[in-house]
């Protein structure tokens, strides 16, 4: 684990402060179709201002590594970190709540956005050993992790980092077995229903008991098939509520959650804020 650079860990009058769209430089780059399945996308990132920067990141639907070629970052799950929780290159497991990163304005990296079953593709090791985690990315693939760390932090042009990133991941899932189709179909059916249909509804058309579909969700996913489509009806709040001014009792409605309240509730175990407070940050 590297050391963040405590010296700069001073907060402006208000606190630390969103990057400024003057002071960092991210990239997106969608996977291959071929392997959209495992992987959503692959990002580059970097900073160039000083300062104390925070991204509040609301509970993800996607596993991501992170291979730092500067600063760390500091991260925290569920809360703010503090100055010693420093971390470059890691995997981060799901996890049904915040995340709070903070950088100093030296951070750059590549960022890989998988799937959950992609991520057990990748890692090759059952997911519920990563869920709530952060593993440095040496623990998790030895030697390789510090050997692409290192091709990345010698090229330095953004572009062909991310051609090096995305050459060592699909090599990597094509040596290793596809994952299982059944999982995968319950997957989907969440996911098509937006978090709503009832589990039993899944166990039953896989022919599985609740038991069963529980162990292998989180063997593959990480976490239960329950509190899944609870984050998947969450990621449906916010894809309504960034779409216009947000009616959170109509929103609340329209993704059956028994009323305003219990939105409320959900929003603050996954989001760490109050609606409000959210759609303020965005102001």
């Amino acid at each position: 684990m590297q050391a963040c650079a405590t010296d700069q860990w001073k907060d402006s009058p208000t606190g630390p402060v969103p990057p400024a769209m003057d002071g960092f430089f991210l990239r997106r780059r969608s996977a291959l179709p071929a392997y959209r399945h495992a992987v959503d996308d692959f990002i580059f990132y970097s900073e160039s201002l000083p300062g104390h920067f925070r991204q509040r990141d609301a509970a993800s639907l996607v596993v991501p590594m992170i291979i730092s070629f500067d600063a760390p970052f500091a991260i925290a799950l569920g809360r703010a970190p503090q100055p010693d929780e420093c971390f470059g290159t890691f995997a981060a497991g799901l996890f049904a709540g915040p995340a709070v990163i903070d950088s100093f304005g030296a951070s750059a990296c590549i960022q890989v956005n998988f799937t959950p079953q992609g991520a057990r593709r990748f890692f090759g090791l059952p997911m519920h050993e990563l869920t709530g985690q952060l593993v440095p990315l040496d623990a998790l693939l030895g030697d390789s992790a510090d050997r692409l760390r290192q091709r990345l932090g010698e090229e330095t042009d953004w572009q062909r980092r991310l051609d090096l990133a995305e050459a060592f991941v699909y090599r990597r899932l094509d040596e290793r077995a596809a994952p299982s189709p059944a999982v995968h179909r319950a997957l989907q059916r969440l996911h098509v229903s937006e978090g709503t249909v009832r589990i039993s509804d899944i166990a039953g058309e896989l022919d599985w008991s609740r038991k069963h579909l529980a162990q292998r969700f989180r063997e593959e996913i990480g976490l239960s098939p329950k509190t899944v489509a609870r984050m998947m009806r969450f990621h449906s709040v916010l894809r309504l509520a960034r779409a216009g001014t947000p009616r959170w009792a109509d929103i609340a409605a329209e993704c059956a959650y028994a009323d305003q309240a219990h939105l409320v509730r959900e929003f603050v175990a996954f989001a760490g804020e109050t609606p409000s407070d959210w759609q303020a940050r965005l102001v």
